[in-house]
């Protein structure tokens, strides 16, 4: 590869920041977009039909290149890319590291060279599978993530120059998004909002883990209004942004497929706003053989909130995290903003069939028609 000096470099970088016509700003649908987590086989029992993206969960970093794990990978990416025969607008993108799996990424992208050396091998890849891009989910530049995974204030310049490499060496053909904490300290810190997002397609903003598995005290953990002062939820992400100055078409909020659930809880207010202690929920394909009455559940739906939540009066457990109402409402959300779409956490957690996919594909209809 030929090395391009960085005055180019730079220059690459403002022609995008004083585009009107950039890539993301000639998308005018609305993307439906699916992580994945699953091999080549269990894709096919789920709609496809009803996504614009699929994007593969998750390439890591070995030797500061961007690396698919194993065989079983590999095959599941062409697969996915096998998909776009019958479904020839779907994109299927590569997504790096997750919660968890991007230890080396504040070291790694602490250099050019690093920088470098990780866009040329992103490049590659998409080459060799045929697929349409890059998703980084690094948890997370600047701020705390994953206990233990180094971090330092140089990560939100770093992130920033990351992405100039990666548009500069991928150019225009292949698509380039981030995932975004939905919280404030990301959104404060972690990212150059004005310099990234006219180089990027999209930002898939997580709003859910507004309340994670470290907290102490229960809520919502994928709201989109809040309900106390200063409380995190989708909306505050999203007017955060907008204040910004960041289009909405390039903003996609975020759907959780499953539950956060906290035993040793209190029954004052079924649950919500109470200590407790955090411990293993539920995929959203069990919701109805998990939080039922049978088993000592209660349904609540926070009308204010626009978020579900369940309260076991007997077990003594909360449990918060996205249905099928829920899921409609952020729907009509991103489309009443004019958002570039809604994304999930992730496909396989959902029902095969009438679940959160399909919900989402009623409600664009529905409004479509409307």
């Amino acid at each position: 590869m030929i090395r391009i000096k960085r005055p180019v470099l730079w220059a690459v970088a403002i022609l995008a920041l004083s585009s009107t016509t950039g890539i993301a700003q000639q998308r005018q649908d609305f993307s439906v977009i699916a992580y994945y987590t699953g091999n080549d086989q269990v894709i096919n029992r789920y709609p496809v039909d009803k996504l614009s993206h699929i994007i593969f969960s998750f390439g890591h970093l070995r030797d500061g290149r961007f690396h698919i794990t194993n065989a079983r990978d590999t095959a599941t990416i062409k697969h996915l890319v096998g998909l776009k025969k019958e479904h020839p607008n779907l994109k299927i993108m590569l997504s790096l590291g997750g919660w968890g799996g991007c230890e080396p990424c504040s070291g790694v992208f602490s250099t050019p060279a690093g920088r470098a050396r990780f866009a040329q091998s992103v490049k590659e890849i998409n080459d060799y599978f045929g697929t349409d891009g890059i998703d980084l989910d690094w948890e997370y530049p600047a701020i705390e993530g994953f206990p233990e995974h180094p971090y330092k204030p140089e990560d939100r310049k770093n992130f920033t120059e990351l992405v100039v490499e990666l548009r500069t060496v991928l150019g225009n053909t292949n698509e380039l998004s981030f995932a975004a904490g939905g919280f404030q300290k990301f959104l404060d810190h972690s990212i150059d909002w004005e310099k990234v997002m006219p180089l990027v397609d999209r930002v898939n903003i997580m709003s859910y883990d507004l309340v994670n598995g470290y907290a102490t005290v229960t809520g919502h953990h994928t709201p989109i209004y809040g309900v106390r002062v200063g409380e995190e939820s989708t909306d505050r992400a999203v007017s955060y942004l907008l204040d910004k100055g960041v289009p909405a078409e390039k903003l996609v909020i975020g759907a959780a497929f499953y539950t956060r659930v906290w035993q040793h809880v209190a029954p004052t207010d079924n649950g919500r706003y109470q200590t407790g202690e955090h411990t293993r929920g539920f995929d959203f394909k069990r919701y109805e053989t998990e939080l039922t009455a049978e088993k000592g559940w209660k349904y609540f739906y926070d009308e204010q909130a626009e978020a579900p939540y369940w309260y076991n009066a007997g077990t003594r457990q909360y449990a918060t995290g996205d249905n099928i109402r829920s899921v409609k409402a952020k729907t009509r959300y991103a489309l009443r903003k004019k958002l570039g779409g809604i994304m999930f956490w992730e496909l396989t957690l959902d029902k095969e069939q009438g679940g959160m996919v399909d919900a989402i594909a009623h409600e664009i209809q529905n409004v479509s028609d409307n």
